[in-house]
């Protein structure tokens, strides 16, 4: 099964219809660059930002906004100042940002998100503790449903990931330890925002 393939028009609107009955809402962006616009017009300058390992937001320039623009009190600046990032206040720095941003690994048509996890880090935050969650994501990461969203997460994000982590960090290889599953939201706080291009794993 090919897994970069993007979607039809249907499809993706479909999922935009299921997320946003299930409490998240749904943006479309044509393009890298409009996605990156819409990113920038939703989060406030001068907010405190979390910016999850991503290669979909470095592809689009939105790591480097955050981090590196001055323009928001960047949570991964922080971070890269503290030694010790095994200690509490790394995770608490991690767990609850005022916003962070990312992305996912599977999208179903019936509104669920899939993001996959070796040591978990991004998840607190994406489960509950931030305040409002951005999630930039290539259509093609839009499936028919979770068990073909486990299939994605093992055949096709997880190989990729191990190469990238080599590369990385010197590992041989990643794997999937953790596993969020949003079926709905209840208090409105996530925002995701498709792409129709093929970005990250």
């Amino acid at each position: 099964m090919t897994y970069d393939k993007l979607p039809s028009k249907s499809s993706v609107e479909k999922s935009m219809s299921s997320l946003k009955s299930n409490g998240i809402d749904a943006y479309f962006a044509h393009n890298a660059e409009e996605a990156k616009k819409k990113v920038i017009e939703i989060i406030p300058k001068g907010a405190s930002v979390m910016t999850m390992t991503s290669v979909t937001l470095d592809s689009i320039g939105v790591t480097d906004e955050i981090n590196n623009s001055g323009k928001y009190d960047s949570v991964r600046n922080k971070l890269m100042k503290i030694t010790d990032k095994q200690n509490l206040e790394v995770q608490k720095l991690i767990s609850s940002p005022e916003w962070v941003i990312g992305s996912v690994h599977a999208v179903t048509e019936d509104g669920k998100i899939m993001i996959a996890s070796n040591t978990g880090s991004q998840l607190p935050a994406y489960a509950y503790g931030a305040g409002h969650v951005i999630w930039v994501v290539g259509t093609q990461k839009l499936v028919k449903n979770i068990d073909e969203g486990m299939k994605r997460i093992y055949e096709h994000s997880l190989p990729l990931e191990s190469e990238r982590a080599r590369k990385a960090y010197g590992v041989p290889e990643s794997s999937v330890n953790k596993i969020l599953i949003v079926n709905k939201e209840v208090t409105p706080r996530i925002t995701l925002i498709f792409v129709n291009e093929v970005l990250g794993f």
